[in-house]
């Protein structure tokens, strides 16, 4: 691909791609947009081919929509090992996380893999506890931080010709909060951060308020980062 135009007429993945300005308000981590986009990937057995696509809330939670179309699909092969990536704009809801625990009971030959660019009514214990439960099953829960930018704007957005490294520079402050308050929710802490929700336009502010367990069992390093020692 070249970097003097945008994804390449020929490009399969072109008619599947997003617009820019959609993947800039949907993963900003200072928006706090209701609807859902997922962007995901899959690739099945050693095959080096991989399927690409986009998706977003209808009248049911974008994970389950996928859940329901994968399986659907003539090509899904229960028997063949599966890898899938998500990257989504928000993090499961405790409903979905169930949802998603069952679905992989149900095939034990696919592997999950989840980014998010924010965290979904993390102070909600359900849906803390499903992450954990996710986790559990063995998933794998990261924060989306620059190199997982990048890779969405190359892999999934229609980009405009020469801005191929352009991809928005989102303040790393908001992605090392959400990593904080994901080590919350994993080792089962309080939560420590709370999102002041501003008016349309307005900004949207965060508070932090950490305890001795926080400081106990947080990763020195995930505290130093997010500038709190």
């Amino acid at each position: 691909m070249s970097s003097e135009t945008g994804p390449a007429v020929v490009d399969p993945t072109l008619r599947r791609r997003i617009e820019p300005q959609d993947f800039e308000v949907f993963f900003d981590p200072r928006e706090l947009r209701k609807e859902t986009c997922l962007l995901y990937e899959i690739s099945w057995g050693g095959r080096n081919s991989v399927w690409r696509h986009t998706s977003q809330n209808t009248n049911k939670h974008v994970e389950i929509n996928f859940m329901e179309k994968m399986t659907s699909e003539r090509y899904f092969s229960p028997s063949t090992r599966c890898s899938i990536t998500w990257f989504l704009s928000w993090s499961p809801c405790g409903g979905c996380s169930k949802a998603i625990i069952e679905f992989l009971s149900r095939h034990p030959n696919v592997t999950l893999f989840i980014y998010v660019a924010r965290l979904y009514h993390h102070t909600d214990e359900r849906n803390r506890q499903g992450l954990r439960d996710l986790k559990s099953r063995g998933v794998t829960i990261q924060i989306m931080t620059e190199p997982e930018y990048c890779y969405c704007w190359r892999n999934f957005v229609n980009y405009p010709p020469s801005n191929e490294v352009y991809w928005p520079r989102y303040p790393n402050l908001w992605m090392k909060l959400y990593i904080l308050e994901l080590y919350c929710i994993l080792l089962g802490l309080p939560p420590c951060l709370k999102i002041l929700r501003g008016h349309r336009h307005q900004l949207t502010f965060f508070t932090l308020t950490l305890q001795g367990c926080h400081y106990q069992r947080i990763p020195p390093y995930i505290l130093w980062a997010s500038g709190l020692i």
